[in-house]
């Protein structure tokens, strides 16, 4: 999600956290907002870059999950059993794979599991953090910093809840196999079984990720998903002051975005949408299809009317190819722009013949480029 649609219709609801966030995952809408931009403490949200990086490796197939990694003495030392902190418990020199490793950083919020794995792509942790903020703003996340696989504490290391939930839907939907994991509910290492620390897992329905996080200047964090009846939204909780304020604003959050919003279906997958004007074709216009399902998240009961323009740098030029994208779909709630989704050439438009562009310029001096669409 390259960015989010701005939040319309949380007047009547309030949260006490600090900072939260909660998206529409199919809409890329932002239902709800209190101080998402602020800069904060990620704590172990942090491992989401971690793991979004280790997916991207896997994918490119520079990382493979049966590949074995020595856990180094740094690995234990700052991240083990001697650190005192959250941990996978991993036996310093020890071989272990690189999914048991995943499972140690995502389902256990093991430290010695992160910095291990930043060691198998980067050698060292140090070296790691270039590969984090290469693909952070490769995502879209222009303000984060990360300063350690891990999440703790640096002064440096700084995130905001759009961002963690940016990275959050990006993981999401791109590596759906992985992204598995993060439902799993407990992982036993070296004999030692632990639970998932994410609250929302088996008492909140639908819930199937992502990950918790906690050090002292940052208070109590969450990112959250939840599926029901076909949607999906992602919460952002952060700054709670307790692991009870955390978990019951991130179910309050879910509750509230999914009972307050309905979907609307605006055009189908390759439903024609309209037309954009052609110079110099062998016809003077050629329809666009938005390519996909557009759909409107809309709060139960609202009453502004829905109106829709393609909008677009033209006349297009000829030839046109099919396919080619052309202008955006500009979609509004009332006075207010809800939705902008790409628009493309649902048919060839071909070179026309020199009277046909001539009469076609001529037209076209006296026209604009936004063009009305009959829905919805």
């Amino acid at each position: 999600m390259a960015a989010l649609s701005p939040a319309r219709a949380q007047d009547n609801f309030q949260t006490t956290v600090r900072n939260a966030i909660l998206v529409d995952v199919g809409t890329q809408s932002v239902l709800f907002e209190k101080a998402a931009d602020e800069l904060q403490a990620p704590a172990s949200l942090g491992k989401l870059m971690t793991m979004a990086v280790i997916f991207e490796e896997i994918r490119q197939g520079r990382l493979q999950p049966e590949q074995e990694v020595v856990i180094s003495e740094d690995a234990w030392r700052r991240g083990g059993a001697p650190s005192r902190t959250s941990s996978m418990y991993a036996a310093v020199n020890s071989r272990v794979k690189v999914q048991d490793l995943m499972r140690g950083a995502i389902i256990q919020s093991g430290n010695d599991a992160a910095i291990a794995l930043a060691e198998a792509v980067s050698g060292t942790e140090a070296n790691f953090l270039p590969v984090m903020a290469t693909r952070a703003r490769a995502i879209g996340l222009t303000r984060s910093v990360f300063r350690n696989a891990t999440g703790l504490p640096d002064p440096e290391q700084r995130t905001t809840a759009r961002e963690i939930a940016l990275l959050a839907d990006h993981i999401i939907r791109t590596y759906p196999e992985q992204y598995a994991l993060y439902a799993e509910r407990e992982f036993t290492w070296g004999g030692i079984r632990q639970q998932n620390r994410n609250p929302l897992l088996g008492t909140y329905a639908g819930a199937d990720g992502l990950k918790t996080g906690y050090i002292e200047e940052a208070g109590f964090n969450l990112a959250g998903s939840a599926v029901q009846n076909g949607q999906r939204l992602i919460v952002v909780v952060m700054g709670a002051r307790s692991l009870q304020e955390r978990s019951n604003e991130a179910r309050k959050l879910l509750d509230w975005g999914f009972r307050s919003f309905e979907l609307r279906d605006l055009f189908q997958e390759q439903e024609r949408i309209g037309e954009v004007a052609v110079f110099g074709g062998a016809q003077g216009s050629v329809p666009v299809t938005a390519g996909k399902l557009v759909r409107l998240l809309l709060p139960r009961g609202q009453s502004d009317r829905v109106s829709a323009q393609i909008v677009y740098r033209g006349p297009v030029r000829a030839p046109v190819r099919q396919g080619a994208e052309v202008g955006y779909l500009r979609v509004m709630r009332g006075s207010q722009v809800a939705l902008q989704v790409p628009v493309f050439a649902a048919a060839d438009v071909e070179a026309g013949t020199l009277t046909q562009r001539a009469m076609q310029g001529a037209w076209e001096l006296g026209t604009g480029w936004i063009r009305g669409v009959a829905r919805p």
